[in-house]
């Protein structure tokens, strides 16, 4: 089968190199890809807001199906224009993807199935927001209604703090906005929760833990994700089923009464509090960086699974793992999530790895053979091993290695279960 991966980041990598492990794929294409895809397939230089490019150059090279990476394709409706072209496509339809392209949409889901989440209200200008905080309790939660790359939420300790955090979105900061949404601040341990569809039928696909804020300690600016860990600490058989019962049954349930369904990965985003899951977002895709650290542990040959979900037979299909940990560290341009420089040279000749050692490469881009880099995240050092401590020291033993002047990384990445 030949197959095309939509996507550039360290996601999309990790998608291909467990698909060349597959048996049945011969091919893969990704679109636009970076250095690290570009060894595994071959990159293809198209403009993703331009589906009828992708839908054209698929039908031409006569690929068998697409696996959607990122949220904007997906929410401004890739997989609905591709399917009419009777184009197989593994991903959510539009309609599904406002799960994450509007998180006004999920918070109205959640209120009408009585899903547990943080109270809240929608506000739909400054003024009215702003005298609303006037009264609140503090931290309080500021989000972007609308996709952000992962840094539209603000946790504002005070009301100044919250008034700008809401006057930067409406001025545009992520796009047009006509409404934002203010949410009170839950204390609790993060999650990261997944599962895969078929559009009929689910199975849950891991659990990880990802590091959001740019500096050690969980501080400073929020990120698209400075590294994770697989699985959550947090984990087990009871919290499982609450997190099915309460939250991702009746999610389906609710796009089903609207006559849609959900295919693809799911990923909910929560809050543990007292050994009780509470909904804080959902991503319509697999996480990045979570994704670099669960694909490593995938036993299940990832073409065949894919393929089964495309033909409605995930029921049928056994999803195995391998039984040990897993865990990324990001490295990233200096700078980053504000200014960085790109095209700068990155050496990758003097890191030897040994089995259980990764690599996905992110923000980068191949000329003449050698890497350069190309984006705010450069690179994923990821390690499987039997536990997190001996996982963190390697990755950051080989970032030593490589020795790269231009970037930095977190060194605490798994401190709530390694270090406490």
């Amino acid at each position: 089968m030949k197959v095309g991966i939509i996507g550039s980041g360290g996601r999309e990598h990790a998608f291909c190199e467990s698909l060349k492990k597959s048996k049945n794929i011969e091919k893969i294409y990704c679109f636009p890809g970076n250095a690290g895809t570009s060894q595994v397939g071959e990159n293809v230089e198209i403009d993703l807001s331009n589906f009828e490019n992708i839908k054209n150059f698929t039908l031409n090279k006569k690929i068998d199906f697409l696996i959607i990476g990122p949220e904007k394709p997906l929410v401004d409706g890739i997989v609905d224009y591709l399917e009419k072209h009777n184009i197989k496509v593994f991903g959510p339809n539009k309609f599904a993807s406002q799960l994450e392209g509007s998180k006004i949409f999920t918070k109205k889901l959640c209120q009408k199935f009585n899903i547990p989440t943080a109270k809240f209200g929608i506000f739909f200008n400054s003024e009215d927001a702003e005298k609303f905080l006037r009264n609140s309790n503090y931290p309080i939660v500021i989000k972007a209604d609308g996709l952000a790359a992962g840094k539209g939420v603000y946790i504002s300790e005070t009301n100044d703090q919250a008034n700008k955090a809401v006057k930067e979105i409406f001025d545009g900061k992520f796009g047009s906005a006509k409404q934002l949404l203010i949410e009170e601040f839950l204390d609790g341990e993060e999650m990261s929760f997944f599962i895969i569809s078929d559009g009929k039928n689910y199975k849950q696909f891991g659990t990880a833990q990802d590091h959001k804020r740019v500096l050690e300690g969980d501080k400073g600016k929020n990120t698209g994700g400075m590294g994770a860990y697989s699985p959550s600490r947090l984990e087990n058989e009871v919290l499982n089923k609450k997190i099915i019962d309460k939250i991702i049954e009746p999610t389906l349930k609710g796009l089903k009464e609207k006559n849609s369904n959900f295919k693809g990965f799911l990923y909910a985003g929560l809050i543990i509090i007292k050994g009780e899951p509470f909904l804080i977002e959902y991503n319509v895709r697999m996480g990045d960086p979570e994704c670099q650290t669960l694909l490593p542990k995938l036993k299940t040959d990832f073409g065949l699974l894919i393929n089964a979900c495309l033909k409605e037979n995930l029921k049928n299909t056994n999803i195995k793992w391998h039984n040990d940990k897993s865990l990324c560290v990001v490295m990233c341009s200096k700078g980053y999530p504000d200014k960085y420089n790109n095209n700068i040279e990155l050496n990758l000749n003097n890191l030897i790895l040994d089995k259980n050692d990764f690599i996905f490469h992110a923000g980068t881009k191949s000329i003449n053979g050698k890497t350069y880099s190309n984006g705010g995240r450069v690179l994923n050092i990821v390690i499987r091993s039997n536990d997190f401590k001996s996982a963190r020291n390697k990755a950051l033993s080989l970032l030593t290695n490589l020795d790269w002047k231009s970037g930095f990384y977190r060194k605490d990445i798994g401190h709530k279960v390694i270090d406490q």
